[in-house]
């Protein structure tokens, strides 16, 4: 199948390189035109796809965000509610379509399947897109390069929303994009629906319209069928995310207090990341890619009223900085940039080194950059089947394990904090052993989940009367570390418990600490 795929793309490279000059038309007809040559090689892209995404899937245990959105999705729908508008709304799309995928099966291959389906869809997105800004072989080649991206690969396989958010965000860029060639119904309900979905699998899709936005006002409008009711499709998406919008203002940056102030480091890494986990040298190669996609437009890329054969490069300029540098400009007051809020951001980079990759004067050295991406990529994403490269993955899957292997019938259980019951209760349920495993004391609100279990920590009144009820207490122990040593519940806990109970075991996970006090 992959050598079918480069032998379509070589075929293609006897056509004259992408250039400033591509008419906007030209491209758009050619890529309605060429979609059912181009199917098979994209079907086997897919495939390959796949088959990546779909290796070791449950070679990693879920991580605590993992968790978290399993039992979110397991509420009943009046706490489903409750939490969403209380403290999870950033990614409510997810957690109603995980919600019906659970009816169908609980494994944590399936679960996470779930999130195989979009990042699969998104390579023929992106070859939609780049061949509608550009022309099919840029699309062939982009479609290539997300297929084997780590970084793609790496969200593919997690229970959360990532996958959804930079498929969906794709999607809008498409339909945008389509929109300005083809002013219909379609394509304006397309963007409109596929920018608001966005912004509820993710919040910071929210940056992505910004982008689009914006970019409007560098276009030059003559020769462009900009539709009369263009400002109609930001008021209807303001219009169908202003419940997300009112979800933010209601719980203001609590959600995402603990994210740290960003430096060089992480910003290096962050596109290091998006190469896909290759190293210096993929980097740099995705750099030069990019430059080399850049340089006809050279200085006219910061004018405005540009025409489209130049916007469209400012276009994917905008998608792919504009959202880091407002976050990272925020984070001067309030830190608000992480790598994987931004991995919508991953198609821009993806389509404009494709553009770069086309330029090349020969077809033996556009296969041979390609091969090289390729391998790079591959490697990437080998060395993350192995192990994590943008995540401290919390190992909760030995951890439950092995409380439920040791625990006794008068068992009880308290965590630290309160979301950490959340795995611990996923893999409790999968769980193949015949240990009905501790007895949960914190937090608790009674024989079913309420929204209130996903929030705080044990008080100190609650704290100081667990020795005299319990003879042994397993502690669940995650995020207690500050700047000066323990936090404070912990401290008392070490203190309380440490003399209330003579006997203490302690076993260490990744990221997470399992103790057991008894008196006996």
């Amino acid at each position: 199948m992959l050598p079918a795929a480069l032998l379509k793309i070589q075929m293609l490279f006897s056509q004259p390189a992408v250039s400033e000059t591509s008419t906007r038309t030209g491209s758009a007809r050619e890529g309605v035109r060429h979609f059912p040559k181009d199917w098979p090689s994209l079907f086997a892209l897919t495939v390959i796809g796949a088959v990546l995404r779909c290796l070791y899937l449950t070679r990693k245990s879920f991580w605590f965000d993992e968790g978290v959105s399993v039992e979110i999705a397991r509420l009943d729908w009046y706490n489903f509610a409750r939490i969403l508008w209380r403290r999870e709304g950033n990614m409510s799309l997810y957690y109603v379509l995980l919600r019906g995928w659970l009816h169908f099966g609980h494994s944590e291959f399936f679960i996470r399947s779930l999130s195989i389906l979009p990042s699969l869809a998104t390579i023929p997105v992106v070859y939609w897109l780049a061949g509608r800004l550009f022309d099919r072989r840029v699309g062939l080649i982009a479609a290539t390069l997300l297929t084997f991206n780590a970084y793609h690969i790496r969200y593919a396989q997690e229970a959360r929303s990532y996958s959804f958010f930079i498929f969906l965000g794709t999607l809008s860029s498409a339909f945008f994009i389509d929109l300005l060639q083809q002013p219909t119904r379609r394509n304006r309900i397309g963007h409109i629906l596929a920018s608001s979905l966005a912004v509820y699998a993710h919040l910071y899709a929210v940056l992505l319209i910004v982008a689009q936005w914006l970019s409007l006002r560098f276009l030059k409008y003559e020769g462009i069928k900009i539709p009369l009711n263009t400002k109609q499709n930001w008021r209807w998406i303001a219009i169908l995310i202003f419940p997300a919008l009112l979800f933010v203002g209601t719980t203001g940056a609590g959600p995402i207090s603990w994210i740290k102030r960003p430096g060089f480091k992480e910003l290096y890494e962050y596109y290091e990341h998006m190469a896909g986990n290759g190293g210096i040298l993929l980097v740099l190669v995705y750099f030069c890619a990019c430059l080399a996609a850049l340089t006809e437009v050279g200085g006219r890329l910061f004018q405005r009223r540009l025409s489209w054969d130049s916007w469209r490069y400012q276009f994917l300029l905008l998608w792919l900085i504009v959202p880091v540098v407002f976050t990272v400009l925020i984070s001067i007051v309030r830190p608000m940039f992480l790598a994987r809020y931004l991995a919508f951001c991953l198609p821009a980079l993806i389509v404009l080194a494709a553009v770069g990759l086309a330029r090349l004067s020969k077809s033996w050295l556009i296969i041979s950059a390609l091969l090289l991406v390729m391998a790079l990529s591959l490697k990437g994403t080998f060395s993350y089947y192995d192990h994590d490269f943008d995540l401290d993955r919390d190992e909760w899957r030995a951890a439950s394990f092995y409380i439920l292997d040791h625990a006794r019938p008068s068992d009880v259980i308290l965590f630290h904090i309160a979301m950490g019951r959340m795995p611990y209760e996923f893999y409790k349920s999968v769980y193949t052993g015949n240990s009905p495993g501790p007895t949960v004391i914190y937090p608790t609100h009674g024989t079913r989940f309420d929204y209130r279990d996903f929030m705080g920590r044990p008080s100190n009144e609650f704290l100081r009367t667990v020795p005299s009820k319990y003879d042994r207490v397993w502690i669940v122990l995650k995020n207690n570390e500050t700047k000066t040593g323990t936090d404070p519940t912990t401290a008392l806990i070490n203190g309380l418990f440490g003399e209330s109970y003579p006997h203490f075991d302690k076993q260490n996970f990744p990221w997470i600490e399992v103790r057991l006090y008894s008196k006996q």
